[in-house]
């Protein structure tokens, strides 16, 4: 099946008993076992079933399912929130004394997970720069867990050379995971780069209209684990908090998204509401329209911006001029999602008074809504970042960056005009 298809029917059929076409939301906190053994069976994962919605229900496997289907991985995990997915993806294969390398260029709040709380876990953060990926080696030794990146970057705007960065991870025996949400899966699919891991917050494009806090873990099956097995011996070793499991063994392919649902999962808690998944599957069906309509609008007030007088600099990796344009075009066919920033003449004075200005766009501290939005990063999603740690994540105190939605051209833009005669 395309894309677009499998958007709306992967992972589901109508149900064989009531025949219920849409999927139904399983709003249960447990699942009966036949008898005694059937559970024991289940716990030791011998056999297939529901027994805990906190591990899996039946709503969420279904979403699992078609993200899976449509980024082209073996399997999924939903969780809470995008921020849960990230930590996840990472404490299923480090621990205290391992590193993980990570472009610099991310979203504000995995910048502090990565800079400051994991490291009071004991995992160290070690950032690189996208543009410099051939010093990227130099940062790795045998305690490097993963490469961490983001397709594009949130809100430098900028796209990562997925293939060359995978190249660079996979010579020293590292899978490479990356957060996809600003294209989305309909846009970029980073295991056709040979990318190991994708992660989501589903609350963005996914979602699509504001409603709900999810995030995603996708897992391609195909990094070999066994082949790196002294350095991912949680995945190659018994398992003492699992019933002695190899989880390359019991799971083969699916070893480490299988860890990651009953190890950090089941002991850390972070579950999607079954309902906060139905949700996320109505906004799934719809987002290929969606992005289609996002794409468009956003180069078209890309260009209406760089050509206005008081705009001093775009960073839209659709814009012909920008350094970024040949990966899009590799990676992404050209479209550059729904995410932009700019500085206006004035900065930080002037940035204030436009977004204060706007009228149809609002301001708030999200994207990939159907709506319109604008922040001022510097002073939130990334207020907590020192001034050295703004610059290496592409954010300055000018910087207003604008997720657009699929309101009419015409009405974004002349909100935009008069916030920016507001601004003068």
């Amino acid at each position: 099946m395309k894309i677009e298809t499998k958007a709306v029917h992967s992972g589901y059929e109508p149900d064989p008993t009531t025949k219920a076409v849409a999927v139904p939301i399983y709003q249960t906190t447990a699942y009966a076992f036949d008898d005694t053994q059937h559970g024991a069976d289940l716990f030791d994962l011998k056999v297939e079933g529901n027994i805990y919605t906190r591990i899996m229900n039946p709503t969420n496997a279904v979403l699992e399912q078609r993200m899976a289907d449509m980024e082209g991985g073996i399997g999924g995990l939903a969780l809470a929130s995008g921020q849960a997915a990230t930590t996840y993806a990472i404490v299923t294969i480090a621990e205290a004394g391992d590193n993980i390398i990570s472009m610099s260029t991310l979203y504000g709040g995995t910048y502090n997970l990565f800079a400051h709380t994991l490291p009071q876990l004991g995992i160290e953060t070690r950032f690189a720069d996208p543009e410099k990926l051939d010093d990227m080696a130099a940062l790795m030794d045998n305690k490097t867990k993963a490469v961490y990146c983001e397709s594009i970057g949130n809100p430098a705007g900028n796209v990562v050379d997925l293939e060359k960065v995978a190249q660079i991870a996979h010579a020293h025996g590292v899978p490479v995971i990356v957060d996809n949400t600003v294209p989305s899966p309909y846009l970029c699919r980073p295991f056709e780069w040979d990318c190991d891991i994708v992660v989501h917050s589903l609350t963005k494009y996914v979602g699509g209209h504001g409603t709900i806090i999810g995030g995603i873990i996708v897992d391609s099956g195909k990094f070999d684990w066994v082949a790196n097995k002294d350095r991912y011996k949680r995945l190659n070793e018994p398992d003492v908090s699992y019933h002695g499991v190899v989880y390359t063994e019991a799971l083969g392919p699916a070893a480490y998204i299988g860890r990651a649902r009953v190890v950090p999962l089941r002991n850390m808690g972070a579950a999607i509401a079954p309902m906060n998944a139905f949700l996320a599957l109505q906004g799934l069906a719809t987002i290929p329209l969606r992005m289609d309509r996002i794409c468009d609008n956003t180069a078209t007030v890309a260009q209406h911006l760089q050509d206005h007088s008081q705009v001093n600099w775009v960073r839209y990796a659709g814009l012909s001029d920008n350094p970024h344009k040949e990966l899009l075009d590799k990676y992404m066919g050209g479209r550059g999602s729904g995410v932009l920033s700019f500085g206006i003449e004035g900065g930080l004075a002037a940035g204030t008074k436009f977004i204060d200005a706007l009228q149809l766009i609002t301001r708030l501290v999200n994207i990939g809504d159907a709506k319109s939005l604008a922040c001022h990063p510097a002073t939130t999603t990334h207020r907590q970042l020192t001034p050295e740690e703004l610059a290496s994540s592409g954010v300055s105190e000018d910087l207003v960056r604008l997720s657009i939605g699929i309101e009419h051209i015409d009405d974004i833009l002349a909100d935009i005009d008069q916030a920016l005669a507001a601004a003068k």
